[in-house]
């Protein structure tokens, strides 16, 4: 098994996501690796959990990459939430990304959760993404 395009693969979801000219459109410069600290933005996206295994071959190393992005907003329900999920599953969802090691084979969508904060007041989705990467 290999993690070494793990960088690679993350880097390269960011920069899509937050170069996106839709999302820019939707929320400004409001994509994130890790949460800022200070104030955020009503409604943001931000790179989440990830889990890998194995899929390496007699001459390859590679792997299978779970992946989620969650987007956050604030108030006013789940309609700006659900657009912004909407842009991020367009901008990823076989996306020809460029990786600085290794090669993406897919990219696909795997699933959404929707849910309210347990106060009510904020939104959450979260998308899980399946990528299939190899290192030479």
């Amino acid at each position: 098994m290999t993690y070494a395009v793990g960088t690679a693969l993350q880097g390269a979801v960011y920069q899509r996501l937050s170069t996106d000219t839709v999302l820019l459109g939707l929320l400004g410069p409001a994509v994130f690796d890790a949460l800022p600290a200070g104030p955020l933005p009503e409604v943001y996206v931000v790179l989440g959990q990830e889990d890998a295994r194995d899929l390496s071959s007699a001459t390859h190393g590679g792997a299978v990459h779970r992946f989620t992005v969650t987007i956050v907003a604030g108030t006013g329900g789940f309609k700006r939430a659900k657009e912004a999920a909407g842009a991020v599953s367009d901008a990823l969802v076989d996306a020809d990304l460029g990786l600085d090691r290794g090669r993406l084979v897919s990219l696909r969508f795997l699933s959404a959760r929707a849910r309210r904060s347990r106060a009510g007041a904020a939104r959450r989705i979260d998308l899980t993404f399946q990528a299939i990467v190899e290192d030479d």
